[in-house]
């Protein structure tokens, strides 16, 4: 649940474009693009719990070591969140639901977050379809409730991360390692 909650929250492209578009074009004409960042990133754990189910079949062996390279990348979000700066990038995007839904496709956090969360956390526990998509819609909800709050907050939320950068950094890298040592506990 951490590792949901801390790479879900943190800056990235999701939330950071959700705040830009909220920003510029007000909360209620950023919910379109909103949804469709929620409906996107459904589709990226489907896609993700794919793989990984099919990679596992497969070759089912991999299993350790798609845990390695699940606790590597989650170890490297910390490292990233740690040292990253307080300055996002104010990308331009509309703030439609098209656009919403593509950046999904485009955004190697959400790929890389889908990929680790079914490899690590749902697919080797987890074996029904319908639990399976309980798990993507999951996701997805959280992801929703992400990039609305980034919506919602905007300027003040980036101003909180602004003047206190280095401790949420720290907070939320310490959070991470949790979840990569975790995994091996």
């Amino acid at each position: 649940m951490s590792f949901v909650v801390v790479t879900s929250f943190t800056p990235g492209p999701n939330n950071i474009m959700s705040m830009s578009n909220a920003a510029r074009f007000g909360f209620r004409r950023s919910v379109p693009f909103t949804l469709g960042v929620c409906v996107g990133f459904f589709l990226i754990i489907c896609l993700a719990i794919g793989f990984t189910i099919a990679l596992y079949q497969a070759i089912p062996a991999i299993k350790p070591y798609m845990t390695v390279v699940g606790a590597i990348y989650i170890l490297w979000l910390a490292y990233k969140t740690v040292t990253s700066s307080p300055k996002g990038s104010e990308a331009g995007a509309q703030s439609t639901f098209l656009a919403g839904v593509a950046l999904q496709f485009l955004n190697p956090k959400a790929i890389l977050y889908g990929v680790t969360a079914a490899s690590t956390f749902i697919v080797p526990y987890y074996h029904s379809p319908v639990v399976l998509a309980g798990f993507a819609a999951a996701l997805a909800l959280v992801s929703l409730a992400s990039t609305s709050s980034w919506a919602l907050f905007g300027s003040v939320f980036q101003r909180f991360m602004a003047e206190h950068h280095r401790t949420v950094g720290w907070v939320m890298g310490g959070l991470l390692v949790y979840c990569a040592v975790s995994l091996f506990l």
